[in-house]
């Protein structure tokens, strides 16, 4: 009997500083049996290393030597997990507010946040921001591991406070489902198997909400086939077909397609990916296509089906910024949009998001890790969708033209919380 394939879930640990994401997967690694002896090994003596007493389980995701020797999470871990319904890809993502730019990168691509708390401490500025950013960036599903309940005596009392508060803001920030977890990630209750100390909590052990949550939202899209050209490729024997990524909807052959920001309609004549022809390509494959017209396009240009995007110069956007300095008019940033980079200049600031209230406030500047609302002005023509139609061609980075940093992440529109 041949079996199902098994759902690819995404999904980003979020929240701040010390209340226990990394500790959090590293648990649910470790009883899901998905470490080799080596591995485990190795976990062992990073934490005698530190005069950790017994197994410390952040060292699972946290690899990096500065990590385990300072006992926190830098670079975003991504690690892979499997269970007999479903495969994961986990992104556990800082808490440091200086490394906020990481935690955007793991958010990206997920299709829910795992939201973790430390239930005496409730909702801090950075677990605001972290979930400010995830609503950005498209994420509509939580769910919230209320942490080391153990340090409370189990009450259900302090877990409801924290509830309470955090479901207030997930509403605010128009998260469509949110679903809170009583959890002890260092004594393992209720992560993947249920607590005996829990007795007033009947819902899901963590695994169980993971398990049960939809995945592949990070590619549902309301615009129409997007493929941003990256390579034309010469044929032999005479002839070029045009390669790239695709997203959004599926793309047949026969379809009629709109070169951007030429505007030239055509014809898919076929499609090939890596495992050879075929007639239809869905969302996430890359492929490369041959059209009915001769064009001239190249890199940078963009193919689509309707309802089109926009062709522009300039637009508003919803922006995070990570540079160490604050961003003012005068400097010289670059923007990438698929495979487009063109200089870009800030035309408008026109405000800045207060995390607290989820308001907008005048300001001159955006500080690092401030979230604020821009109208942009490219040199070269740009195709872009709103952001909540489609998170790839509606997102975008700045790049400083001097340092060659990445200073900051953008999605093209405003965002629906503000």
């Amino acid at each position: 009997m041949k079996l199902a394939a098994k759902d690819l879930l995404r999904l980003a640990t979020v929240g701040s500083v010390d209340d226990g994401k990394s500790t959090l997967i590293g648990r649910l690694l470790v009883d899901t049996r998905q470490l080799f002896d080596d591995q485990l090994d190795a976990v062992q003596a990073a934490s005698e290393k530190r005069g950790v007493g017994d197994l410390d389980l952040s060292f699972v995701t946290d690899g990096l030597r500065a990590e385990r020797e300072q006992g926190i999470t830098i670079d975003v871990a991504y690690r892979y997990a499997s269970t007999p319904t479903r495969k994961f890809i986990i992104a556990d993502c800082p808490g440091h507010v200086q490394y906020t730019r990481n935690m955007a990168t793991g958010a990206s691509t997920a299709d829910l946040a795992l939201v973790v708390l430390n239930v005496a401490h409730g909702v801090k500025e950075q677990t605001r921001r972290h979930l400010c950013i995830a609503a950005l960036l498209g994420v509509r599903t939580i769910i919230v591991a209320v942490n080391k309940m153990d340090e409370v005596n189990w009450s259900e009392s302090a877990y409801v406070a924290v509830v309470d508060e955090l479901t207030t803001l997930a509403r605010d920030l128009g998260f469509e489902s949110v679903t809170p977890i009583p959890v002890s990630a260092l004594l393992g209750e209720n992560v993947v198997e249920r607590s005996a100390h829990l007795e007033w909590y009947d819902g899901p052990t963590v695994l169980q909400a993971l398990e049960a949550c939809e995945a592949g939202s990070w590619t549902h899209t309301r615009s129409g086939s997007r493929l941003p050209i990256q390579w034309v490729l010469r044929q032999n024997g005479g002839g070029r077909t045009y390669a790239g990524m695709l997203n959004g909807a599926t793309l047949h052959e026969g379809d009629t397609v709109t070169l951007l920001p030429a505007n030239i309609e055509t014809t898919i004549t076929s499609i090939t990916s890596g495992s050879g022809s075929r007639t239809a390509a869905t969302a996430g494959l890359s492929i490369d296509v041959s059209l009915a017209a001769e064009t001239d396009a190249g890199r940078g240009d963009l193919l689509a089906t309707a309802p089109l995007p926009t062709v522009t110069k300039e637009f508003t956007a919803t922006i995070c910024w990570f540079g160490e300095q604050p961003w003012r008019a005068s400097q010289r940033l670059r923007l990438k949009h698929t495979t487009k980079v063109t200089p870009v200049r800030l035309r408008e600031l026109s405000g800045v998001v207060d995390i607290e209230t989820l308001s907008v406030h005048p300001g001159v500047e955006l500080a690092p890790n401030d979230i604020g609302l821009v109208t942009l002005q490219t040199a070269d023509f740009l195709v872009v969708d709103d952001y909540r139609d489609n998170r790839v061609t509606g997102s975008f980075v700045l790049i400083d033209e001097v340092s060659n940093a990445t200073v900051a992440a953008g999605m093209v529109g405003r965002a629906s919380f503000l």
